[in-house]
């Protein structure tokens, strides 16, 4: 009986809505969490039912079912974070986190340190990525563990002294020049460069004493200054850049020997002008020399191709990691996880991994933090739809019941 069919029509309405209406409640409960993604509901209709002997033109329906919920990955709103480790993708791709077991994706940036100096995820999951090593990518891609990490100290190799001896002292004055220089494992060495006024002409002898280990070549020499009160001689010769050898085998503790070149010249061949013999208070101005010491973690920053560089202690920066991407040929395919966690599922294809800014991959935003991209006003009109849709479909049955009713009372 016909009747009886629009019953389950009206019923397979109140279903259906009522699933949507379990998506749209969904989105709108998740409108305030980072990274979520918003769905929405596909419905289709039941087969159609032949009333005349397969003629296609009286063929009736037998209502609708919730064919498909579609997930919508269109951008979020940024919002800035305090925490370096807070990041969003702009444009394609997820997160890559490791459980311990198997990858998930995310777009939820929501990273922290954890006692072990792992990055994870606030659900302890941990992100991972490319370790760099001496500014090399490696191939691979591996946890983020900044555990331990520390800059290396790099040795002292050449230092200009900007200085003015003053011309006119007597023979026989005096004046010293700290030098800070750094060895091979970092120790910090004052080598101090005492200047002595020669009884004629505009020149000074110097001595080079470093606090630690001995100076077996360059120890001593003599600048002349010319009219002009720049360098007009060193060591009796035209003016080059010195050579000061110091060795460190029974420095405590000990380092590989050190060759420093004390710049005076430009490449050029002429002085750079940073030591001076001028006619005015001997002072010491300048010092520059390229080595550091060992340096301890700081902070951390995040750049648009998604690396991680730490700021240490001892004023120098470095690439530490560079964060992994993911994306899929049909990320609407992907499974859903939990806790902002996407899974490949064979509907998703196999994940490409690679790194942010390349191919058809976004940029990465570091201290930043992406928003839900559900849109309320959206939201509450597809509700008001599906309210009325669920109101209709009950219409439907109570309509039947009163015709079923007036059937029954015919044989009255």
């Amino acid at each position: 009986m016909a009747l009886v069919s629009s019953l389950f029509t009206g019923v397979s309405g109140l279903s259906s809505n009522a699933q949507a209406l379990n998506v749209i409640g969904d989105n709108i409960s998740n409108v305030n969490t980072v990274g979520f993604k918003g769905s929405k509901a596909v419905f289709g209709d039941v087969f159609s039912t032949l009333l005349a002997n397969g003629d296609v033109s009286s063929q009736v329906g037998r209502g609708s079912q919730l064919q498909s919920v579609l997930q919508s990955f269109s951008q979020g709103a940024f919002e800035s974070s305090s925490n370096a480790l807070d990041m969003a993708v702009d444009g394609s791709g997820f997160f890559v986190v490791n459980n311990g077991v198997g990858n998930f994706y995310t777009r939820n940036g929501q990273f922290r340190l954890n006692d072990q100096g792992v990055v994870q995820a606030a659900t302890g999951e941990t992100l991972q990525g490319f370790k760099i090593t001496n500014n090399i990518t490696s191939a691979s891609v591996t946890d983020v563990d900044l555990a331990g990490v520390q800059s290396s100290p790099q040795a002292s190799t050449s230092f200009t002294l900007g200085a003015n001896l003053n011309a006119a002292s007597s023979g026989g004055t005096t004046f010293s020049s700290p030098i800070t220089l750094y060895n091979s494992v970092g120790s910090q060495v004052i080598m101090s460069l005492g200047f002595t006024k020669a009884t004629t002409g505009n020149s000074w002898n110097f001595v080079a004493s470093p606090s630690q280990g001995t100076v077996t070549s360059g120890a001593s020499g003599t600048i002349t200054f010319d009219t002009t009160g720049q360098i007009s001689t060193i060591n009796g010769a035209s003016p080059a850049d010195l050579s000061i050898v110091v060795d460190y085998s029974s420095a405590n503790p000990p380092a590989t020997s050190q060759t420093l070149t004390w710049d005076l010249v430009n490449s050029s061949g002429t002085t750079n002008g940073k030591l001076t013999g001028f006619a005015a208070q001997s002072n010491n101005n300048s010092l520059v020399q390229d080595g550091f010491s060992t340096g301890t973690l700081l902070g951390l920053s995040v750049d648009k191709a998604g690396i991680i560089s730490g700021l240490f202690n001892n004023g120098q920066s470095e690439n530490l990691f560079q964060v992994a991407l993911a994306d899929f040929l049909a990320p609407t395919g992907l499974s859903r996880s939990g806790s902002n966690l996407f899974a490949e599922s064979g509907q998703s294809g196999q994940p490409i991994i690679s790194t942010a800014g390349t191919g058809g991959f976004g940029s990465v935003l570091g201290s930043s933090l992406e928003l839900s991209n559900v849109d309320l006003a959206t939201e509450f009109v597809t509700m008001i739809q599906t309210q009325q849709a669920f109101q209709a479909s009950a219409r439907v049955i109570s309509t039947t019941d009163d015709l079923l009713t007036e059937t029954v009372n015919l044989v009255r």
